[in-house]
């Protein structure tokens, strides 16, 4: 994989797509992210975490008693994961909400066959945070 696979940061009129592979130091540094989310970062996020740590890493990691956790749930974040389907044989694109992410012990016990291709936040929910 290159080096810039899933370090990407998309926006349209509504959304903001952030690519899994960027590390919330690097958020810090584009000029792309919205001023409200790095915001959020460094009041809430980068106070729990590393800023090396990645979205793909710190996803399966986090507990629903954590900041940014709840961080995340108030924004409504969704995650693009492509999770390895057995039957299939291939990976399948799901886009699931933190909540059906964080304690999910089959996420977990498959998280080093899971790409998080991005995280996906609605710019509306971004601004209902204060």
């Amino acid at each position: 994989m290159a080096d810039r696979d899933y370090k990407h940061v998309v926006q349209d009129t509504t959304n903001v797509y952030i690519g899994g592979r960027l590390s919330y130091g690097e958020m810090m540094d584009i000029d792309e992210i919205p001023f409200k989310f790095k915001t959020l970062l460094s009041r809430y996020i980068l106070k729990e975490v590393d800023p090396e740590t990645t979205v793909e890493n710190h996803i399966f990691y986090m507990t629903p008693q954590d900041e940014t956790y709840l961080v995340y749930h108030r924004i409504k974040a969704k995650f693009g994961l492509y999770i390895f389907d057995e039957n299939k044989k291939s990976y399948v694109r799901k886009e699931l909400k933190i909540e059906e992410i964080v304690g999910n012990q089959e996420l977990f016990d498959k998280k080093d066959t899971i790409f998080v291709e991005e995280m996906h936040i609605y710019k509306l929910n971004l601004l209902s945070m204060s």
